[in-house]
């Protein structure tokens, strides 16, 4: 479906003209419509309505049909990487997103505090999304009683929410283990294994401090548990600057975003503080950088919650966002996803996310509502995200002709 020349061949077509790109990232933006509309299709979205009337729509496929993407694979599509060939773990994403120095040898994995019942089945595998606050004292009270395990540094990070970072450090560590979060309620928390061979020690090391990390949290009344996914170490990636020649710039929220874009050599500005921080921090960098990945996060949240309605607001917020985003006239407006997020389904899924694509040169459609109705008959069709970034070249008046 990918076909890896083109990692090759675009950079080569790639000339010096100056542009203005946008790629705006509604996170889980797709639904599905089985009780009558979906999100997307519910919400009131006024601004992203009149840019999809002179733009170009279509949906795109973060890794292969029918597979369900992590918000990391999902990511590195959209920004031109085979998820397939650059499988980076959560864990990395999220450790670089709270500004960790990560060391060659490391191993860090993304967590979740939940709740499990008395008989230690999962009730709520977010800990009713306790506030930062909260994750900051949780992760101080594990760090105070669990230091090093068989010689392995052992330290917990908030990253935001329920959510934390564990790094491991010391000798001889692997990041080929299972995950010990099953990803649903009613059951127990899963016991790492080793993937590959090597691996055991680390698993061994996982497993100790789960146990005693449920112990450190038995009298916590919501997160007296903890789940953990996406065990990596810092891989080696080309830098999105050298590869597609464009000066980038990210402004995102949640740190798992921050992480993936600093892993991949874009400018981390601080965090936005509202939404119109975000366009305030847009403008302030707006003729600094070539390229600005915008992230959304609220409507996966709420998507993954099961709240329809909260999920439709979002989007609304979103749509205010999208205004004030197309009124600055970046040479190229991408409004999409990196998943689909129904809310009837509480979880990412595999159905292709709705795409937005405006330029100059881009063929106008003629919608009058961007929605997964809309962009399944638009123009571009359904494709694979690793495409977006060339088709983005290539509206930004970026590529040059291939051959003679």
């Amino acid at each position: 479906m990918y076909d890896p020349r083109i990692f090759d061949i675009v950079p080569s077509l790639i000339n010096e003209r100056k542009v203005k790109i946008v790629l705006f990232v509604i996170d889980g933006l797709g639904g599905i419509n089985r009780s009558g509309k979906s999100e997307l299709e519910m919400a009131n979205t006024p601004n992203m309505n009149r840019i999809a009337k002179i733009s170009s729509l279509g949906m795109i496929i973060p890794v292969l049909p029918g597979i369900t993407p992590g918000s990391g694979p999902a990511h590195l599509s959209l920004f031109g990487y085979d998820p397939l060939k650059w499988d980076i773990g959560r864990g990395v994403l999220s450790a670089l997103g709270v500004d960790l120095e990560l060391k060659k040898g490391d191993v860090a994995a993304r967590g979740n505090f939940a709740t499990v019942d008395k008989g230690g089945l999962i009730i709520d595998r977010r800990a009713g999304r306790i506030p930062d606050e909260e994750c900051a004292r949780l992760c101080e009270k594990l760090n105070s009683s669990l230091k090093e395990i068989s010689k392995i540094k052992v330290e917990f990070y908030p990253e935001k929410e329920h959510r934390f970072v564990l790094l491991l450090r010391g000798k001889n560590l692997s990041p080929f283990l299972s995950d010990t979060d099953p990803q649903k309620t009613g059951v127990p928390p899963l016991k790492t294994r080793a993937l590959k061979k090597g691996a055991e020690a680390t698993a061994r090391v996982v497993n100790v401090l789960v146990d005693r990390a449920l112990k450190v949290l038995s009298d916590e009344p919501r997160a007296n548990s903890i789940l953990l996914r996406g065990f990596s170490s810092v891989p080696e990636i080309p830098p999105f600057s050298s590869v597609f020649k464009l000066k980038a710039c990210a402004i995102a929220e949640y740190p798992m975003y921050r992480g993936l874009a600093r892993l991949l050599g874009m400018e981390v500005i601080r965090k936005p503080a509202s939404l119109e921080d975000i366009i305030s921090l847009l403008k302030e960098n707006y003729e600094h950088y070539d390229f600005f990945y915008i992230h959304f996060k609220k409507a996966d949240s709420y998507g993954e919650d099961g709240n329809f309605e909260e999920k439709a607001k979002a989007i609304e917020k979103a749509d205010y966002l999208a205004g004030e985003i197309f009124n600055l006239a970046p040479d190229v407006f991408v409004i999409t996803g990196d998943h689909s997020t129904p809310s009837e389904l509480k979880s990412h899924t595999w159905h292709p996310v709705p795409l937005l694509l405006y330029s100059q040169y881009a063929r106008m459609d003629g919608f009058e509502k961007f929605s997964e109705m809309s962009a399944k008959c638009g123009s571009l069709g359904i494709f694979p995200s690793v495409y977006l970034m060339p088709l983005i070249l290539a509206h930004a008046g970026k590529l040059q002709k291939f051959g003679a």
